[in-house]
């Protein structure tokens, strides 16, 4: 029998926080514009749809590249001119950033803290999109020990040095944390670091966090 895990080390967005491409409604409401306006769908795309996705999933352009270009698209929509990525994630979500989170994330942090579990956010833009207020209106986020944020180190996973900021800040052995994230090249390169790993679906958030909970054993 597999010895379970004794951390989860989550991404933020797409894992912990819904991706922009399930909340165009929300967007649009916020912005004022008719339903339907954002057809961007990343992952929810179909073969063709959406061309700037398939660019950044072949690695000929950065994830930070592809929201670049969905924050001035945006932005030209309403006739704002928006520079950091705070202000499109603000003017985007509106003032409630609860109501962005995913629910399964809530019930899995509650199972894996009550099976004694230790908890990590590795995140390659969590302030640099959020902007640094964000964490304080989260409770949840006092919950994780250890927060890797590449807006400040300057290592983007997949680097390697990413997953040994985790390691070394947790005291652990890679091969001891669970983690999870939904871009395969940062799972590649979890996997590489020699961590569990789980390559979160978009599309199906609760399959995804069933895997990570079985992997820690709770």
């Amino acid at each position: 029998m597999t010895t379970p895990c004794f951390a989860l080390v989550l991404d933020f967005g797409g894992v912990i926080s819904r991706t922009m491409f399930e909340t165009h409604d929300l967007t649009e409401h916020s912005l004022g514009l008719p339903p339907g306006t954002l057809g961007w769908r990343g992952p929810f795309a179909l073969p063709g749809a959406d061309p700037v996705w398939e660019a950044m999933q072949a690695g000929q352009i950065t994830e930070r590249d592809y929201w670049m270009r969905r924050m001035a698209e945006t932005g030209a929509l309403v006739g704002e001119d928006w520079t950091e990525f705070p202000q499109f994630i603000a003017r985007a979500r509106g003032n409630d950033p609860a109501a962005v989170i995913r629910p399964e994330f809530l019930h899995a942090i509650a199972r894996a803290k009550a099976g004694g579990k230790r908890l990590a956010i590795l995140s390659n833009e969590l302030d640099l999109f959020y902007g640094a207020g964000f964490r304080d209106r989260l409770p949840f986020m006092a919950d994780f020990e250890l927060i890797v944020d590449a807006t400040y180190t300057g290592i983007l996973k997949p680097d390697p040095r990413a997953y040994g900021f985790v390691t070394d800040g947790l005291g652990l052995a890679a091969a001891d944390c669970v983690f999870v994230d939904d871009q395969m090249k940062n799972i590649r390169g979890g996997q590489a670091a020699g961590m569990t790993c789980v390559a979160f679906d978009v599309t199906d958030p609760a399959r995804s966090y069933a895997e990570a909970l079985a992997l820690l054993g709770v």
